[in-house]
């Protein structure tokens, strides 16, 4: 990569991590302290909405954030036009949640869920409001000002909802949060950004930003059902309470896989769609970026699997503790996700969104069988069925990576092996000494601190080149 490139990267790298590790590690840490206050049921209730709300932030999208960030001579036109139809499906999404809520109500049988959809599903239109504002800073890899516009809105939230916790609101205490955090994170990103919409709407740019977002979009949608199609299931099949344990186990998950996932994609679109066109600055770019991603994904994922008893039973307490092995399998499903993203990625980059849409279908058909293979034996079962799932999803994915840039599933395999060996090795002596202790906390301290020790001196001895990549990263980011 060019020197001008490398510093764009290291920097986006830099403050997309500082925004999505500082955002999220704030949404994380206020919600340990929710749900110490809180119960599973009360997390229940929010899992059986979340599938509704993540369907509707799809259609508001539509696939037209990557295709503002994909296409090179976008205009003020092309953003006005995306504003208003991001704004147009936002109302007619919330009218509809609104409507639909005495039946969602009914298909849990829980009557309760009538006004807390109402009132949740706001967040669907404040979201509405910001897209554009985001990807005109993710064009410009300006994570900096998106992490400032965040905070703030983050800590207001979580305060609020940690005081309405502590005075008995339950589950509003959640609402109130989440229309609170969005609601300041949009104002926030429309000062922040400056830009205003001109009063045109423009059927040519829409049709040009739909032509290639509405492959997106489909995929996306898919995506969004059947990551959330367990919280349906779940909740269908099972308790709130059941529904609270799965929950908490896959924002535990979530919190390593998918902020690193995001802020992976985040840099990596925009900067690969930089140099689309050279083929041999995009080979060695997309490899760099694989091998970086399991380095850093590998341990964490691993790792917290092996310390995964003390750390839920002293953040969360022992009414959370039927979590614990819900967290393990998970993290052996979640280990993959930014390798999928930046495979995926490609195509994207390549422009073939055509391509992503086929994949996505063939990865849901597997999905399906599977399961319908699983869920009746139960929730752990179906859990084992989402490592499945990501396994055979590397397959899938790297096909197309092998035409587009010769790099396909053995290279990927043989890159990543490395430090999948050093991550189990790692994990192994971890779970061994903390076995050996009766603590909670020495466990938890002992288990992240040697197994960063251990894990990075193995690295060091074997010589990895991530870690020269890593240094060279930081290096840019000044």
């Amino acid at each position: 990569m060019a020197e001008s490139l490398k510093q764009q990267t290291a920097k986006g790298f830099l403050w997309s991590g500082i925004e999505r590790f500082s955002i999220q590690g704030l949404r994380f840490i206020l919600g340990l302290v929710l749900a110490r206050l809180l119960l599973p049921a009360d997390y229940g209730l929010i899992g059986m909405l979340t599938i509704f709300l993540a369907i509707s932030q799809t259609f508001i999208d539509s696939g037209f954030t990557r295709a503002l960030i994909q296409k090179k001579d976008r205009d003020e036109t092309d953003y006005s036009t995306a504003f208003f139809f991001n704004i147009g499906v936002g109302i007619f999404f919330y009218l509809l949640l609104f409507i639909g809520a005495p039946y969602i109500a009914k298909f849990y049988d829980t009557p309760e869920l009538t006004r807390l959809t109402r009132f949740i599903g706001i967040n669907v239109f404040i979201n509405s409001l910001a897209i554009v504002q985001r990807a005109k800073f993710t064009i410009n890899v300006d994570f900096k000002t998106q992490s400032k516009a965040s905070i703030s809105a983050v800590l207001i939230g979580g305060f609020v909802g940690i005081a309405m916790a502590y005075k008995g609101y339950g589950v509003w205490s959640l609402v109130t949060q989440s229309l609170l955090r969005n609601g300041l994170q949009t104002i926030f990103l429309w000062i922040l950004s400056k830009w205003k919409p001109q009063l045109v709407f423009s059927k040519a740019s829409f049709r040009q930003l739909f032509s290639f977002g509405s492959k997106l979009l489909i995929a996306s949608l898919l995506e969004t059902i059947y990551r959330n199609i367990y919280l349906i299931i779940i909740g269908k099949l099972f308790s709130a309470q059941d529904l609270g344990y799965y929950t908490r186990a896959k924002q535990f998950q979530l919190f390593p896989s998918e902020n690193i996932t995001g802020i992976i994609n985040r840099v990596t679109f925009p900067v690969l769609s930089s140099i689309q066109d050279e083929e041999e600055k995009l080979v060695n770019a997309y490899k760099k970026f694989i091998k970086l991603a399991t380095f850093i994904i590998f341990p964490l994922m691993i790792g917290m699997a092996a310390v995964a008893e003390p750390m839920i039973r002293l953040v969360l307490t022992e009414k959370w503790i039927q979590t614990v092995p819900l967290l393990q399998l998970l993290c052996f499903a979640g280990m993959l996700y930014p390798v999928h993203a930046i495979n995926l990625g490609i195509i994207n980059v390549k422009g073939r969104s055509d391509i992503f849409l086929k994949l996505e279908i063939i990865k849901k058909i597997i999905t399906t069988v599977i399961i319908l293979v699983t869920f009746s034996f139960g929730i752990k079962a179906m859990v084992i069925g989402q490592i499945a799932i990501s396994f055979l999803s590397l397959f899938i994915n790297t096909y197309y990576s092998k035409r587009f840039v010769d790099y396909g599933l053995l290279a990927q395999l043989k890159d990543m092996f490395p430090t999948l060996l050093i991550s189990l090795f790692m994990a192994s002596i971890v779970f061994f000494l903390t076995n050996l202790m009766s603590s909670d906390a020495l466990k938890l301290i002992v288990g992240i601190s040697g197994g960063a020790v251990i894990y990075f001196l193995s690295a060091r001895i074997l010589n990895f080149s991530e870690i020269k990549e890593l240094r060279s990263l930081i290096n840019n980011m000044h």
